[in-house]
């Protein structure tokens, strides 16, 4: 291959695994402060892909303009889901084993439901649209210029996140939950506030990579199972409860599934993603970018 080849093909990898990155962002904020498996994460997605599907092809809406509004929807939409679903769980479990049960149940029937839901209101059929499809040359290499467009909004919504976490009084009270909940309670931080508004913002994250992902992929209804299986796939890389593996996790399974696909076959993408998953689980559980006993 040549170099202009092999900077392409990482290029793809490196798009692809921004959305990666982002969807798993939002899933291990939610279960690295929350103890929340959120298995219909990638169904979310699929709201905020189709929202904006029709939006542009109905009355021409850029979906860059999407952005915000689906971020401010779905933030709504998961404060609601985490006061009717998930608040009651924390009062009536007994532990927190129980509590994680019983929110992985709930979770199930709500992956089935959103399902139904956009399968109700758009259709089961395939759908997508043309939005700057138009080349661009970068140094060796020729882009989609919505691809490009995706990578760096997809990473400018990870790196604004663990900022908030890391640098802002928010941020500490979260850091502070996910590495104690007992004593981050003791010192007066409110997780009847903290919670449903965190929760918001993961599943908002979720919608925005939905937005993304219909700038320049089809979409359809039985894709967002598949997005919450490589979300589980990256926290697994980078760490469960790590924002910042997360963001690397995501990026680096975009690149091996690029190269490997590049030297096998598209149809092997599931496999090779599994392969991964449990390659990490069994020689480093803990993720491969995070220390032992430490979260970043």
């Amino acid at each position: 291959m040549s170099i202009s080849a092999w900077i392409e093909l990482i290029a793809s990898g490196l798009i692809t695994g921004g959305i990666y990155a982002l969807i798993a962002l939002g899933l291990n904020l939610q279960y690295g402060l929350m103890r929340i498996l959120n298995i219909a994460h990638g169904e979310f997605l699929l709201v905020g892909a189709f929202l904006t599907w029709m939006v542009h092809t109905n009355f021409g809406i850029s979906p860059l303009l999407m952005l915000p509004l689906t971020f401010g929807l779905m933030l709504l939409l998961g404060w609601g889901v985490h006061w009717l679903c998930f608040r009651p769980l924390t009062q009536t479990s007994p532990n927190l084993d129980v509590f994680e049960a019983r929110g992985l149940m709930v979770a199930f029937g709500m992956m089935f439901l959103v399902k139904s839901f956009v399968t109700f209101v758009w259709g089961g059929d395939i759908r997508g649209y043309d939005y700057l499809s138009q080349p661009v040359h970068l140094g060796f290499g020729q882009f989609a210029l919505n691809k490009l467009l995706i990578f760096v909004l997809a990473l400018l919504f990870c790196a604004a996140l663990i900022v908030l976490l890391r640098l802002t009084l928010l941020g500490k009270g979260v850091r502070a939950l996910m590495q104690s909940p007992v004593g981050a309670q003791l010192v007066g931080i409110d997780t009847k506030r903290l919670h449903p508004l965190m929760f918001g913002i993961g599943l908002a994250l979720s919608g925005v990579a939905g937005v993304l992902l219909s700038m320049a992929y089809t979409i359809s209804p039985d894709m967002g199972q598949a997005f919450t299986i490589t979300a589980l796939i990256v926290i697994a890389l980078g760490g469960f409860g790590s924002m910042g593996g997360a963001l690397v996790g995501g990026l680096l399974l975009g690149v091996i599934e690029a190269i490997a696909m590049h030297y096998t076959s598209p149809s092997l993408k599931a496999l090779l993603s599994y392969l991964v998953f449990i390659g990490v689980l069994v020689l480093r559980p803990e993720g491969l970018f995070t220390r032992k006993g430490r979260k970043a």
